[in-house]
Formats: C-alpha cells, sequence, structure tokens
C-alpha cells in the first residue's frame, strides 16, 4: 500500500508571542525553557548565564544574571535534578543547581574537561553521567556525584555536537570534517563502534530519538540525514530543504516530526510519519550511462571516438551516471528527501507522478539567521536565537500539531 502523504497548508505560520533584545547580550549560544514555568535559561559569549522569567507586563525581564570565567559555548539542562552544565571556551565546564523558582543559580563543581572550548556537553539523570566534547578533539565522561573523570577518547577531528543514549551507553559525536564517531562507553573503557560518513561538510547538529533509535544529523552542507541505528541495516535517508547550513534539529515523538533550521533563517517541519526512500547511491562510469559519449577523463575513448569528453552528472532518484544532454529535466522527490527540483534521468521523470511530487515538509521564514534553537513540546513553543543577538519565542501549535 501506498504511504499517504499528509502535508500542511501554507497558511498555519509560527506565532512570534515575544522577542528579547538586550544590547548588553552577547550571542547566545545556548537556551531552554524552564519547565512548570513561562521562561527560559540562556548562555552566552558575554560570560552570562541569565534566566528570564516573564512579568505581569508580558514582557520577559531576568530573574538571574551570572557571570562565569569565559564565554560560553555550549550547555545542557536536566529538568529532573534541575542540573544546569555550562561549557565555555576555555574548556571548564561548570554544573549549577537551579532553584526551584528560579531566582537562583548555585555552583556546584568545576570539571576541568578540555583543554580547548567545549563544543557540547550532556548529562543522563538516571546515571549521573556527564558526557562532553572539545575542540582538544576529546570525548571526556565524568561522573557527577564526585567529580570524577571516568574515561576519554581522542577523535581524529574536533568534536563539534554529542548525543548520548542512556540505554546503550552509546555516545555520538558530530566532528568537523562531516563524519559521526559511536562511540560505547562503560565506566572507565570505551570502545569504537564505527564511523558514519555520508556528509561532505562539517557536522552542525544532532538530534537523538531513544524510542525509535534514530540519530538525525545536520551538516554545513545544507543535508539532514536519518541514520537508522536501530535496525542495524545501515539505512540511511537524506533530507534536502535548506539553502545553507543547517544549525538546530528537533524531533518531537508525539507528533513525528522533525524542525529544522538553517543559518539563513528558514524553518523546515518535516512529516516522519510516512515511509521514504534510502537515497542512491551515485553509480561511477567512464561513459553516459544513456547515450554512452565518454566522459571528459576518458582520454581513450575520447581519441579512439574522435571526440570531446562529457562532464558527469548523476540522476537524483536511480543514481545512474548521465551527460547534460541525458538529464535535462528538474523535479521534486520528496520521498527520496528532495523537496527542492533536482536532477534526473528521461526515464525517472516519466516515471514520477504528480502524487510522488506531493510535498513532505513545509517551509517557513524566521526572519533571522537562526544560529540555536530549542523546542518545549508540551506547549508547542519553540525559542531560536539568532546572531543578530535576538532571542525570540515563538508558538508551534498550528504548525505541528496532528
Amino acid at each position: 500500500m501506498a504511504a499517504e502523504i499528509k502535508t500542511r497548508s501554507q497558511q498555519r505560520q509560527p506565532i512570534l508571542f515575544s522577542r528579547i533584545d538586550d544590547d548588553t547580550i552577547d550571542v547566545v549560544r545556548g537556551a531552554v525553557f524552564t519547565p512548570n514555568e513561562d521562561g527560559l535559561i540562556t548562555v552566552s559569549e558575554d560570560k552570562s548565564i541569565r534566566v528570564w522569567l516573564k512579568r505581569e507586563t508580558g514582557q520577559y525581564w531576568p530573574s538571574v544574571c551570572h557571570f562565569v570565567a569565559s564565554p560560553c559555548s555550549s550547555m545542557f539542562y536536566s529538568p529532573e535534578s534541575k542540573r544546569l552544565f555550562v561549557g565555555q571556551d576555555n574548556g571548564n565546564i561548570d554544573e549549577f543547581e537551579v532553584s526551584e523558582d528560579y531566582n537562583r543559580v548555585d555552583h556546584r563543581r568545576t570539571y576541568l574537561a578540555h583543554q580547548k572550548e567545549a563544543t557540547g556537553c550532556v548529562f543522563a539523570h538516571s546515571t549521573h553521567v556527564m558526557v562532553s566534547c572539545g575542540k582538544d578533539r576529546y570525548i571526556v565522561w565524568h561522573l557527577t556525584q564526585n567529580g570524577q573523570r571516568l574515561g576519554g577518547y581522542q577523535t581524529p577531528y574536533n568534536p563539534v555536537c554529542i548525543e548520548y543514549d542512556v540505554q546503550s551507553h552509546y555516545v555520538f559525536a558530530g566532528l568537523a570534517n562531516g563524519e559521526i564517531t559511536v562511540l560505547k562507553i562503560n565506566k572507565n573503557d570505551s570502545e569504537l563502534v564505527t564511523s558514519l560518513k555520508g556528509h561532505s561538510g562539517s557536522i552542525t547538529c544532532l538530534c537523538w530519538d531513544p524510542d525509535k533509535q534514530i540519530l538525525y544529523s545536520g551538516s554545513s552542507d545544507k543535508v539532514i540525514i536519518l541514520w537508522d541505528i536501530g535496525s542495524k541495516k545501515g539505512t540511511a535517508i537524506e533530507l534536502q530543504g535548506h539553502e545553507s547550513k543547517v544549525t538546530s534539529l528537533q524531533y518531537s515523538a508525539r507528533t513525528q516530526q522533525l524542525i529544522s533550521t538553517s543559518n539563513e533563517g528558514s524553518m523546515v517541519v518535516w512529516n516522519m510519519d510516512i515511509k521514504r526512500n534510502v537515497t542512491p547511491v551515485w553509480l561511477e562510469s567512464n561513459q553516459c550511462t544513456k547515450c554512452k559519449q565518454p566522459f571528459f577523463w576518458n582520454f581513450k575513448q575520447m581519441w579512439s571516438d574522435k571526440t570531446l569528453g562529457l562532464r558527469q552528472h548523476h540522476c537524483r532518484k536511480c543514481g545512474i551516471a548521465v551527460c547534460a544532454s541525458c538529464s535535462t529535466k528538474r523535479t521534486t522527490i520528496p520521498l527520496y528527501g528532495f523537496e527542492f527540483e533536482v536532477r534526473v534521468c528521461e526515464e525517472c521523470y516519466k516515471s514520477i507522478s504528480d502524487e510522488d511530487r506531493a510535498p513532505t515538509a513545509s517551509f517557513y521564514e524566521l526572519k533571522h539567521n537562526v544560529t540555536f534553537s530549542c523546542a518545549d513540546w508540551k506547549r508547542g513553543w519553540l525559542v531560536t536565537c539568532g546572531s543578530d543577538r535576538s532571542i525570540k519565542l515563538w508558538d508551534l501549535k498550528h504548525v505541528v500539531t496532528k
């Protein structure tokens, strides 16, 4: 049975219900909504940790403004334990406890985790393990009960972002060369499970779905890849809907939707409850599969046929190598992840129906260059931080509610 493609009306737009513009704040590197309270916690390059609470005027004002020793580079907040972990440019990670009324943050411990900028950190409340990565090319993990460093693993390139699965003890670290290191940690030991290769640019963000055991990765190559870790079949599906680097990924298990943002300010809501096809492998050839004309490096055939070589292209649906004359058609192929028009061969173009071209994602313009975002799925809210130093709060209920 063919998958039902559910599309969303472009009339339904995210609603901007509040905005924080404060000249005293530098670029915000992390933000999270406070649970059970109308507020949020932010960390910034100006070394500040701020807790913003909504006042009777409807505006958000800081109830806490605490400064650390170095510019903030990353953060993680655990609502179960009210623990806040703040990574800094000097490589340290400071642990704080946030008070019940969100009017105070108390410093608990400083982890001398890295020799250079701490690019990411995650905390597992059930195991009391904090895992971090930094520009010193190390992944390290600490026991938060006593601050003891349990172990470390050196990566071949700088890790940029990190995710941790508590059940399997798998650590996913996105590297600057476009690879994803999958590491299994166990107290003082670690084991390299695999290295996922699919991006051509630096990994910029990761998102882990522990229920379906799917990892989503975004990159500076503008592509999102769905890695089906749980199936153990090596399935990887590409999603292409951005025109600049992907800056954040948020997944809602309840609505089965993925939200992605990019550097140019766009937001895409992807329907993940449909059967998508694996992006085909590009086949290599010395000549066009259709017309048999040689490609420009095939000197032997060019000399034999007394002809000039052609440039190689690929059909995005079947993956065959073709010349420009044999792939003049352009079309969207949403079930293959292509929401924009891409090159296809003549036969594939004829085989794609209007139903196959139906979009599986909705596109929105947030009107600022998004560098970070975080969702509160219970309330249907999204906070976005931009390079313009503004913080925007969005109501997404009309966008993500099924």
